[in-house]
């Protein structure tokens, strides 16, 4: 059976001075966060926003533990994140049938 999970997480990043700033700091987290979890993520609200981002990260698999787990680990490596603060997160498990 198919699992998707979807977790939506905004992010503060108070010491952006510029949204071109922001905007490397967001695309070094991405790119580490695939690489990692091997998670499909991309900026999804508050482009616009100097020092707030929000994103989302998919993981498909069929196991739904696993899947949970994934992002329960992504969250973590979120909560340690040294260039800016988690500040809501929300995660949702997914089956089409």
């Amino acid at each position: 059976m198919l699992y998707i999970g979807v977790l939506q997480f905004t992010l503060e990043i108070p010491y952006a001075i510029s949204i071109k700033e922001k905007n490397g700091v967001i695309r070094s987290l991405k790119d580490r966060l695939r690489r990692s979890f091997n998670v499909s993520i991309a900026e999804i609200d508050d482009q616009d926003r100097l020092t707030m981002a929000t994103l989302g990260a998919t993981i498909a698999g069929s196991d739904q533990k696993k899947v949970n787990s994934t992002l329960d680990h992504l969250l973590n490596e979120l909560h340690d994140w040294r260039d800016g603060i988690l500040v809501d997160q929300q995660i949702e498990i997914f089956s089409p049938n």
